[in-house]
């Protein structure tokens, strides 16, 4: 970021801009999925807020928290009649998340994909998945309802450069 980005966001963070200025400076005035961003109309008059959800620890403490936060925000903008996506990208220790054969809340994430089956994705990194393979010498099984992604920290990147929202539970 700029250092006149930096200067904008943090005098209109604390409402010290004049919006007009603000507004003139465009882009700079704006910061991806920090305070000033904003939910975009991507479908044409209906707000679209999209959110990736990092799990990276094998707990399943913070993978209950991530599908927590999946359903609270998914029922949230449904109740305001607007438009949600979510990604959770489960990666490092945190594949066991998405794992047929270790994941401790599989049940969960199967009742979840179907009752927001078009809302929900989970992605599975895939560097995560050989690596697990080699140190554990046999193939490794995702659950149905994953989606394996090349990298997770990379899906997570690209995700946030496309504006959406990022979580670390």
């Amino acid at each position: 970021m700029s250092k006149l980005a930096l200067i904008l966001a943090t005098t209109a963070l604390f409402g010290l801009a004049d919006p007009t200025f603000a507004h003139k400076a465009g882009a700079a005035a704006q910061t991806r999925g920090g305070p000033l961003a904003q939910a975009r109309d991507y479908s044409g008059g209906v707000k679209e807020h999209r959110v990736a959800i990092q799990v990276n620890q094998n707990d399943p403490d913070v993978m209950n928290l991530a599908l927590n936060n999946a359903k609270n925000v998914i029922e949230h903008y449904r109740g305001r009649g607007e438009k949600v996506d979510v990604e959770i990208v489960a990666y490092g220790p945190g594949l066991h998340m998405l794992r047929a054969d270790t994941s401790q809340v599989k049940d969960r994430i199967k009742d979840m994909a179907g009752q927001y089956s078009s809302i929900i994705k989970f992605s599975a990194c895939n560097n995560t998945k050989q690596g697990m393979e080699k140190r554990e010498g046999h193939a490794i099984s995702m659950i149905p309802e994953a989606t394996t992604v090349d990298s997770g920290v990379v899906q997570l990147m690209e995700r946030q450069e496309q504006g959406w929202s990022y979580i670390r539970p």
